[in-house]
């Protein structure tokens, strides 16, 4: 914990003093630990199922398309975890939802068809996409606006360490173990984590209460435009992205896996300095760096002939997509302390509207031609970059945590 967490600088308000006079050092373990085995989770499915999808289940663009669009499902129906919190705690619901997900990979492998991965690609992603809106809740709620753009980016960096741990993992052991051992594996370790979860004592802090009831607000409209078409640019990326590199030259597993640890590799770096460019030059210039990187990427992708480039502008894209973190730091600024848990549910299902659709009109659109999706990204960037330039922040205010 230390090595990663502690060197946050006084300013941001993450002493070790302060974590642990308010209790906020559990919930920082808490999240840290399931953060990692979820993502470490979802690499681990988004590294394999490109090539797992073509040489075992023999899918063309517009079946992957399909099954991605129903990746998204439980991600579009995540404002539901609203009332699954008028059952369980949101740590609880958190670490159920972890153990869902550890499930749901274990069983992929094992089912090298259509609707075999249709059907584990819905359990899956339930509970990755039920865990996100937690875990950000949990955050926005236990840190204040100058700490939480340190921790949300410094959790981030810990868990590429293990991104990378999952990469060299599948690297060495794809030829031994092969897709079903390797999905096996890593979803039990997954699942490990969630029952280690419900096991743990909630831990006691004192936030303000949460509203567990749906709604829209128009004060936080931007909040929503942009969380919408981060969804629909993400879901460009992870679906065409790593297709194209696959499909059009000729990625093998092993390829893709060097491309995610050196992602991870490079995010381990980079996330904390993002926390701390939040802090001092705003969203506004981050994100409008994101959208133009964005912008580039996608224009590359669609008339790039070089493999080399291709890859390049994979890592590129997955470096920019970190400053999405803006938009969640965005709205915690904005809104009242009681929206945060209806707000990241709220906006976790608005991420998701695009994300049901784009893939499959992607992967139909693919088959007319490759570059049409991608210029469908550009469009997203413009739109993006053009609509970041309306944020504007309340006057700080004095950080009572």
């Amino acid at each position: 914990m230390k090595a990663h967490l502690d060197p946050a600088r006084p300013e941001y308000g993450l002493t070790r003093c302060a974590l642990r006079a308010s209790g906020r050092a559990d919930i920082l373990l808490f999240l840290l630990v399931s953060t990692i085995a979820s993502n470490a989770g979802i690499q681990a499915w988004q590294t394999l199922i490109n090539n797992f999808a073509v040489e075992s289940a023999h899918l063309g663009a517009d079946a992957i398309g399909f099954i991605q669009s129903i990746r998204e499902v439980p991600g579009f129906l995540s404002m539901l975890v609203i009332y699954v919190l008028l059952v369980f705690t949101e740590q609880r619901a958190a670490s159920l939802s972890i153990l869902v997900l550890g499930l749901g990979l274990c069983a992929t492998g094992y089912f090298p068809s259509f609707w075999g991965l249709t059907a584990t690609t819905l359990i899956m992603s339930t509970g990755f996409h039920y865990y996100e809106p937690l875990n950000q809740s949990l955050t926005l709620q236990h840190f204040n606006t100058f700490e939480a753009p340190v921790v949300l980016s410094r959790i981030r960096a810990v868990a590429a360490l293990a991104n990378i741990a999952v990469g060299v993992l599948i690297y060495f052991l794809a030829d031994a173990m092969g897709y079903t051992g390797i999905f096996a594996l890593v979803g039990a370790l997954v699942g490990l984590v969630g029952v280690w979860g419900l096991l743990k004592k909630p831990c006691e802090t004192e936030v303000a209460p949460q509203k567990k009831k749906m709604y829209l607000r128009r004060r936080y409209w931007l909040y929503y435009l942009l969380t919408f078409l981060e969804g629909s640019r993400r879901q460009i990326f992870i679906v065409f992205a790593v297709y194209l590199l696959v499909k059009k030259f000729d990625y093998s597993i092993q390829s893709v896996t060097i491309l995610f640890v050196i992602n991870n590799a490079i995010n381990y770096f980079l996330n904390p300095m993002i926390g701390r460019a939040i802090n001092r030059f705003g969203e506004r210039q981050l994100l409008s760096i994101e959208y133009a990187g964005m912008i580039l990427v996608f224009l590359t992708y669609a008339y790039t002939d070089s493999h080399i480039v291709a890859g390049i502008m994979f890592v590129l894209d997955y470096l920019l997509f970190n400053f999405n973190v803006g938009v969640r730091t965005y709205y915690q600024k904005i809104a009242a302390p009681e929206d945060m848990a209806s707000g990241m549910a709220m906006g976790f299902t608005i991420n998701h509207i695009a994300a049901i659709v784009v893939p499959v009109v992607g992967g139909l659109l693919w088959m007319v031609d490759y570059k049409i999706p991608f210029f469908i990204g550009v469009g997203l960037g413009v739109a993006s970059l053009a609509f970041t330039q309306c944020i504007r922040l309340p006057a700080p205010k004095a950080s009572a945590s």
